[in-house]
């Protein structure tokens, strides 16, 4: 018989409900993910117990979060645990939530109304596993199958389509082939979802392990919200230096970084300006002159619609402008790039650039080892604690100021002496960047 372990503050909160005559499992991704020996995020506890009811037994820690939909936060010393009332739900008219919810006292009643059968199972204190619709089975196999009619779920709430194909990309399962039918088809319904929801859950499955796997399957799902994605599809570079079209190269760059939102966005979005940036020679050789920056541009757009949060979206639209610039070979060019980006993502940059050469033709992916000879000379910069900054530079404007120097002469000197201490003819030297100071003074 398969079981749950369930975490001590949860347990209580089921140990309770029961000793007061109610039914109380938990539901959901957290089995789901317990099931698969992953650690879930959170417990969402489902009880036959009235909203009112869950909030008198646990008066004093209880919050009601969402009593319209039966919904009640219990407080532990771990976190919040939602206990929501077994429902039905009434009819859906936004393609977003319900209008009206009946409470009932059937477990198996409750999970009907789920979006897909790996979420729609139950445990008890005792780890008994409820599996009325054959998630076990379907989490064994891998296989990601709506609860009941997938047209309906999806005409319920238009995220769960982009919710199931997130699922694909964390957890490598496949959409079976009804649910893969109906995202494909129900996929307009995505408009009327709010941006903040989309982006919520686009962030997560670009970060999954099989997330370009699942945009190859469904780019025209993700081109609902990002219509600017579709004309990468197919798209022929016509370049000896890329074996891939457009949206092909772009989905191989994304395999070879980290699966972090940054990275992952990154190089979804590095080439989005390709195709408005063609150009033909006369040989017959494509051309994207220009298309960093038109990428930049597009990026920046894009994830501002999605509200994506402010350092993300600037982090992102910086990579993405600065992709295709030369791996910087030297010393002063990597203490130049260094303080422009700073560590972090200077570290990102190189990862995308490493991506994307690897993404190319294979007799043009020689620059790995320029990336590590750019990686080496960043660490040996950072072990000496390198001036790469005006913020490390010896002297400060006051010095200058003190000096006779005024106005937009102040700023320029430092500059040019930054410059010099990154061309290594300046050492970092209060002293000698003063006397510097005071021979250009004499000199002019």
């Amino acid at each position: 018989m398969t079981t749950v372990t369930i975490p001590a503050p949860v347990g209580e909160i089921l140990k309770t409900l029961e000793a007061a005559g109610y039914g109380a499992w938990c539901v959901g991704g957290c089995v789901r993910d317990a099931l698969l020996d992953r650690m879930p995020g959170d417990w969402d506890v489902t009880t036959s117990a009235r909203p009112e009811e869950t909030m008198a037994l646990f008066a004093g820690r209880a919050v009601p979060t969402g009593l319209r939909h039966g919904t009640v936060t219990v407080k532990t010393e771990q976190g919040g645990v939602e206990i929501t009332t077994l429902r039905r739900d009434g009819a859906y008219r936004d393609h977003r939530r319900p209008e009206t919810v009946t409470f009932t006292d059937s477990l198996e009643e409750d999970l009907r109304r789920r979006d897909f059968t790996i979420n729609a199972m139950a445990a008890d204190l005792q780890g008994t596993l409820y599996d009325p619709l054959g998630g076990r089975a379907d989490l064994t196999a891998k296989v990601l199958r709506c609860v009941g009619e997938p047209d309906r779920r999806f005409g319920e709430d238009a995220l769960r389509i982009l919710r199931g194909l997130r699922f694909a990309a964390e957890l490598g399962v496949t959409v079976h082939p009804d649910t893969a039918v109906a995202i494909h088809r129900n996929r307009e319904l995505l408009r009327a979802i709010a941006p903040e929801r989309i982006w919520a859950e686009l962030k997560k499955l670009v970060s999954g392990k099989w997330a370009a796997e699942v945009l190859r399957a469904y780019p025209d799902v993700a081109g609902v919200f990002w219509p600017e994605i579709l004309p990468m599809v197919g798209f022929d570079q016509r370049n000896g230096h890329h074996c891939y079209d457009v949206w092909e190269h772009t989905l191989h760059a994304m395999e070879k970084v980290k699966p972090e939102p940054e990275l992952r966005l990154t190089m979804l979005l590095h080439d989005i300006g390709k195709p408005n940036c063609f150009t033909v020679d006369g040989l017959g050789c494509g051309h994207f002159y220009g298309h960093p920056a038109e990428s930049a541009r597009m990026a920046e757009a894009m994830l501002g619609r999605l509200r994506a949060e402010t350092v993300l979206r600037e982090t992102v639209v910086q990579l993405v402008a600065w992709h295709d610039r030369n791996i910087p070979r030297t010393r002063p060019g990597v203490a130049r790039a260094l303080g422009a980006l700073g560590e972090r993502d200077l570290r990102r940059l190189l990862d995308v650039k490493r991506a994307d050469n690897l993404a190319q033709a294979p007799a043009y992916r020689f620059l790995q080892g320029e990336i590590d000879r750019a990686e080496c000379i960043l660490d040996q910069l950072l072990v000496e604690g390198a001036c790469v900054s005006l913020r490390q530079l010896a002297v400060n404007g006051r010095d200058l100021l003190a000096m006779g120097l005024s106005g937009p002469a102040v700023g320029q000197t430092l500059r040019e002496l930054l410059n010099a201490v990154l061309d290594d003819s300046l050492p970092n030297e209060r002293h000698a960047l003063l006397a510097a100071v005071r021979d250009r003074a004499h000199r002019s």
